[in-house]
């Protein structure tokens, strides 16, 4: 399987069969949804006082989709959409053991749409049916709740906002932090100077990942319709290179966008939010690799079917503000990092969450529920917690404003949804772009020296060197990736100075599952 991500700017078309509904014909739609949800918050005792919720997508994430509808009391879940037959299943089993009725199953998101009676789905789908289920829902006249990252891509990120603005619709993005008390109060404590000016905020996912296994070709289990799942991506030929089916699309890119876009959305909508900062990056540039499952598996021409970094460090330039996000996937116990050991009260396992860094001391996003800020001395100021399901809190704040008809209730709006996805979409397109000439260490020391940053650009880059020989890394047979320092028009979504990063602004389609650009929808 080719490593180089395909894309393409050609105008493709930019509705299915199903979709070819005027302008009038969905506000008309959109106009008796409004009505049921209307009619619903009125009485609560007539029939129609629950939203019909479909649910696409029966993994780890459906999972706990299904949970927060089960609960929630202005929802039954009345479908659920999955390609893998005995998932979808299993899922339905426990619906109807909960809820007393069981969901449709239905493969073809499609079809699903079809179902007037459907009033909200949730999109719990691998990264590259994110975007394309969310348009089309609500091009059908669904609002949606669609998960981190909210697009596989920056196009389809401005495709959803567009489609939201069109068709009236709520879109919620699974970036749960935004509902969390204790980071709206921290927010808060930032913004009102707590610890002084703060300019600069570093979000870290230092989360064990092993190897998916070698690069190979795999048996696709025979329950799953191989053609649904891939959807908008190219079919592969091989058509599985990785051994697990599930999950381990993570870190494929034709699907998946590494922990950037996996646990990376969650930090850096953190660390833009406490900044203020409600715009793309004016210039971005990564460097790291997929690195050490060589050393662990003590095979030096081991090849990980994965092809998306397991280290990286992405510096985000905002003019007078600046974020930069780190990965590491190796080992992350002992280690050396002190400030940052101090910080996270911890040199053992796993860090994720966001330092900010202010003239008079730090706020630390420890968790999704806890954040604590610190003196200079590393002294404890105040702490911020918050109990009970935050997942819960998160569907319940969308499902309100579905019956409100208000996106202004929403905690996590389809646009804060798109400038974080946008930060990893941003990092992975630099970091592919210099794949094909590695570098040595001096080579990323005098590179980084140009760089504007508020971090220090050298400290950084050595603490994520140490981190690698710590792991065994041969960084001179396994050198790192640099990429390319891109400038970036935000409002345009291009980068004026490079014709090969703006092609992979977008991707390519396979024609019946196409995303149609912000201008189609």
């Amino acid at each position: 399987m080719s490593r180089q991500l395909t894309t393409s700017l050609s105008h493709i078309p930019n509705r299915r069969r199903f979709l070819t509904l005027s302008a009038a014909t969905a506000a008309s739609v959109a106009s008796a949804r409004m009505v049921h949800s209307q009619s619903a918050s009125d009485d609560s005792d007539s029939p129609n006082a629950k939203m019909n919720a479909a649910i696409i997508g029966a993994g780890g994430r459906g999972g706990s989709h299904i949970g927060a509808m089960l609960r929630a009391n202005n929802a039954v879940i009345t479908h659920l959409c999955e390609v893998d037959a005995s998932a979808a299943n299993k899922r339905a089993d426990d619906i109807e053991k909960q809820q007393g009725t069981r969901p449709t199953i239905e493969p073809d998101v499609r079809k699903l749409l079809d179902v007037q009676a459907l009033d909200v789905v949730t999109i719990a789908t691998p990264n590259h049916w994110h975007a394309l289920g969310g348009v089309w829902a609500m091009q059908a006249g669904k609002d949606a709740y669609i998960e981190k990252p909210v697009c596989h891509n920056i196009a389809e990120g401005s495709a959803l906002i567009a489609a939201a603005k069109r068709y009236n619709r709520m879109c919620q993005v699974g970036t749960q932090c935004r509902s969390s008390q204790a980071c709206i109060d921290a927010v808060k404590f930032i913004q009102e100077g707590g610890v002084g000016e703060v300019k600069f905020a570093r979000g870290l996912c230092y989360k064990r990942r092993k190897s998916i296994g070698a690069l190979g070709d795999y048996q696709i289990p025979g329950n799953v319709d191989f053609n649904l799942w891939s959807g908008p991506a190219a079919m592969t030929e091989p058509r599985l290179t990785r051994p697990n089916f599930h999950y381990d699309w993570h870190w494929q890119r034709l699907y998946g966008n590494g922990d950037s876009g996996n646990q990376g959305p969650h930090q850096t909508d953190v660390a833009r939010w406490g900044l203020g900062i409600d715009s793309h990056p004016q210039a971005v540039l990564s460097y790291g690799g997929r690195l050490g499952y060589q050393a662990e598996r003590n095979d030096a021409d081991y090849i990980d079917a994965g092809d998306t970094a397991n280290t990286q460090v992405t510096i985000y330039d905002y003019g007078d503000k600046c974020i930069v996000f780190e990965t590491r996937g190796l080992s992350v116990d002992d280690s050396a990092d002190e400030e940052l050991n101090r910080l996270f009260d911890s040199k053992q396992g796993n860090k994720v969450g966001v330092v900010f860094y202010g003239t008079d001391g730090f706020v630390v996003q420890r968790s999704y529920d806890y954040c604590v800020a610190m003196d200079k001395n590393f002294n404890v100021i105040k702490e911020f917690r918050v109990g009970g399901n935050l997942d819960q809190v998160h569907f319940d704040n969308f499902l309100l404003a579905c019956e409100k008809r208000d996106a202004s209730l929403l905690n996590a709006g389809v646009r804060e949804g798109h400038l974080s996805a946008g930060m990893s979409h941003l990092g992975n397109i630099s970091f592919y772009l210099g794949e094909q000439s590695r570098a040595s260490e001096s080579d990323v020391r005098a590179k980084l020296s140009q760089v504007k940053s508020l971090d220090d650009n050298a400290a950084t880059l050595d603490r994520t060197l140490a981190h690698l020989k710590q792991s065994n890394v041969d960084l001179e047979k396994y050198p790192l990736t640099l990429g390319p320092h891109l400038k970036f028009d935000g409002d345009a979504e291009l980068f004026p100075e490079s014709q090969e990063a703006t092609e992979l602004v977008t991707r390519s389609y396979r024609e019946e599952f196409t995303c149609p650009r912000a201008d189609q929808v």
